[in-house]
């Protein structure tokens, strides 16, 4: 079955005590900003073109149409197991559908998407029908019947990865496959109908999955000039050329929120008091869950507008989207230190499971007879370790980021006071993620 629990390693497995931990990284953070503000005084990632040129042949691999095809491909028969499977498969935690969604999907979308950029843009099942049905009907796949309003932003995509994580942590069937088909089947429905409306700037700006993808993805170390030249560089870099739209800011503080909830909800206090209350529990775990990704996107928006602004540059309420950048590496240190041990050891899991979808003894994939290796769950030094060095790490990425932009955004006179409010935030959220993974009972 799914672990209840996403990590192994807690406090007492540190190297040092978690009190040091959690001092230290807070320190490093604060350390680091101050070494930014001596040695770090010109803008570096601002460029576009940015960056040098791929190698010729990796290029035209890249950009081939049989790649292209053949990602397609990939996406839909994924998408065509994973269908039949819910349909058909029996309704128990062995079926691989949930570690396929909960596993594979959500938490492989980081790795996959620092690997090779915007991972599941490229296999998205749902391009690959809206093309289709395009081609098929002769219209244009790029633009639908209205124009995608801009003030709308990542508005869309915001929505659904709280419904998703709602879905994940939240509700008491999550386990159960109706209420996992109920969830897809509405996305599906959604999907195709705004892609219909508004071709396929839909999918990169409400498709849940695709937008954690490229976020993620700008991460990596592959990028593109404005001509469309792919380039490798420093993935700083290209995060810098992540646009602040609409709803940016929602989507980061949904990532950030809802991991800082998973934490949260494993504490020995909220269990007991889930367990002893009369309230409804989904409710209250749907207001605590809501709660957290409101903190975080308060405490956000508050820190990177309490500055002043060249109003010939930026306004002050355009500045927490111009600012989400610098949360993604912070999202990517959590999903680290927070799913490292389920990644891994359910990733094991699901894959022996699908050999065997219908658990009628098949072997269709020839991994039905593997075994689970739990060498990260039997050194929990490393994996605490681990834990504290992908959040600092991830904290002092943003850091970076936030320092670069603000260089960039700010008047000259706010470009040191107008980043302290987001450095406090930021120290927040490092204190606090390490508290909730290592200080909290």
């Amino acid at each position: 079955m799914l672990l209840p629990l996403h990590g192994l390693g807690g406090a007492d497995d540190l190297p040092i005590p978690a009190s040091y931990a959690i001092a230290g990284g807070t320190a490093a953070l604060s350390i680091s900003f101050a070494i930014l503000l001596l040695a770090w005084r010109t803008p570096r990632f601002g460029d576009p073109n940015f960056g040098h040129p791929a190698p010729a042949a990796l290029a035209k691999l890249v950009d081939s149409p049989g790649l292209t095809i053949l990602l397609r491909a990939v996406g839909l028969v994924a998408f065509g197991y994973v269908a039949v499977v819910a349909i058909i498969g029996p309704d128990l935690v062995i079926n691989p559908v949930f570690g396929i969604v909960y596993v594979w999907l959500w938490v492989g979308i980081v790795p996959a998407s620092l690997l090779f950029g915007s991972f599941y843009k490229a296999i998205n099942p749902m391009r690959t029908v809206h093309a289709l049905v395009a081609r098929l009907s002769r219209s244009d796949r790029e633009h639908g019947l209205f124009t995608y309003p801009a003030r709308l932003g990542y508005w869309p995509a915001a929505l659904g990865l709280f419904a998703f994580v709602w879905l994940e942590l939240v509700h008491p069937e999550s386990t159960y496959l109706d209420p996992v088909r109920l969830w897809f089947g509405l996305y599906l429905a959604i999907m195709f109908i705004g892609s219909a409306a508004f071709g396929s700037t839909w999918f990169a700006r409400a498709d849940p999955f695709e937008v954690f993808s490229t976020l993620v993805g700008h991460l990596s170390l592959w990028g593109r000039r404005h001509d469309g030249t792919l380039v490798t560089r420093n993935p700083l870099a290209n995060l810098a050329q992540l646009q602040g739209r609409p709803g940016l800011a929602a989507v980061v503080a949904v990532l950030l929120g809802s991991t800082a909830y998973d934490s949260f909800r494993g504490a020995n206090f909220w269990l007991k008091l889930t367990q002893d209350t009369t309230l409804n529990v989904t409710l209250l775990s749907t207001f605590a869950l809501f709660g957290a990704i409101l903190v975080v996107g308060a405490t956000f928006a508050a820190s990177t507008m309490a500055t002043g602004v060249d109003r010939a540059t930026a306004t002050r309420r355009s500045l927490p989207g111009a600012f989400a950048h610098s949360i993604v590496p912070i999202i990517v240190g959590y999903v680290v230190a927070h799913y490292l041990t389920y990644f891994v050891e359910q990733g094991q899991q699901t894959l022996i499971q699908m050999s065997d979808p219908l658990a009628n003894g098949s072997n269709i994939l020839g991994t039905a007879n593997w075994s689970i290796n739990y060498w990260l769950s039997t050194h929990p030094t490393f994996l605490a370790s681990t834990k504290v060095l992908a959040i600092v790490t991830g904290h002092i990425f943003g850091v970076i980021a936030a320092h670069d932009q603000a260089l960039r955004v700010l008047p000259r006179k706010h470009q040191v006071t107008g980043q302290l409010p987001l450095l406090f935030a930021m120290v927040l959220y490092t204190f606090s993620g390490l508290y909730l993974l290592f200080g909290i009972s």
